[in-house]
């Protein structure tokens, strides 16, 4: 617990390595992964991405954000373990209503203050700005200024992502009919990123072929580390790819020369992502650090 008692939940669309949320006792609520035969699956918890990706054979299953109630429970679990407040951040409210519930149901306690903060992400870019914020609080950031903190650091932060395959993004409506068929018939790989004035996926770039994609990621985060001295920048793939070592060392070859890279982290394509992108992600992140 830190020296000003407040407590970090988030969601596990946010993607938070589980070894920093042990060191820091950040509390996950996790998303639900959701099968037609009645089914339902905490996301991390009870299903691995292996098993998802093999019932994934026979059907795409849909994702739902947490319930009020299980949002409710994480917030009196952590008054209960001594917290005076609490901080929960959540994946991008562009791709999910777990922000806006989560607001609802924080505005219900009046004698345990709770901020609710948007990343304006997904994945491991947004569990930066989790991590990040740990940092602010655990060095003393009064609890009244870390809203516009948390602002501020989902403004410098931002993800750039991939697939080879975007039948699961269109069949999740991530994209558009139009952006798919020009996918499949030209090869077309469109990088995809947050918008980071509403967190909605939009068109950053297309590059025509997978490694020109890949390639084209690695630039978009180069340009943007310009702004910054320090940044930290982290890899997301699924958990049995080999691109992580390579997607590193570009990182770094890339960014170097522009600003001083603190950490390259490596997460693993977490279950709720998986069911909208399929296998074949490639996605990089980045925050600008003060």
């Amino acid at each position: 617990m830190n020296e000003q008692r407040i407590a970090v939940i988030t969601d596990s669309g946010t993607d938070v390595p589980a070894d920093f949320c042990r060191e820091h006792d950040v509390r996950v609520v996790p998303l639900r992964i959701n099968f037609s035969d009645g089914t339902s699956f905490r996301s991390g918890v009870n299903i691995t991405p292996p098993e998802l990706l093999d019932r994934m054979q026979a059907e795409i299953p849909k994702t739902s954000l947490p319930s009020p109630d299980e949002i409710a429970k994480a917030f009196e679990r952590a008054r209960e373990d001594g917290y005076e407040k609490a901080v929960m951040l959540t994946l991008s409210s562009g791709l999910s209503a777990t922000n806006q519930t989560a607001r609802m149901v924080a505005s219900q306690y009046e004698d345990f203050p709770i901020i609710v903060g948007d990343t304006l992400s997904i994945g491991i870019a947004a569990g930066m700005v989790v991590m990040e914020t740990v940092r602010l609080i655990e060095a003393g950031t009064p609890f009244d200024e870390l809203e516009a903190r948390i602002e501020d650091l989902a403004s410098r932060t931002r993800v750039f992502f991939a697939v080879k395959d975007m039948e699961y993004l269109r069949r999740g409506g991530r994209i558009s009919e139009p952006i798919y068929r020009l996918g499949k018939v030209l090869n077309i790989k469109p990088v995809l990123m947050c918008d980071p004035e509403d967190g909605h996926y939009i068109l950053s770039k297309k590059a025509r072929g997978w490694d020109r994609a890949l390639d084209t990621e690695v630039k978009l985060v180069a340009d943007h580390a310009k702004n910054f001295k320090k940044v930290r920048l982290a890899v997301c793939c699924y958990e049995t790819s080999d691109l992580f070592d390579k997607m590193d060392a570009a990182l770094r070859e890339a960014v170097a020369p522009v600003a001083e890279v603190t950490e390259v982290l490596h997460a693993d394509l977490s279950p709720d992502l998986l069911v909208h992108t399929g296998p074949d992600l490639v996605g990089l992140g980045i925050i600008g650090l003060e």
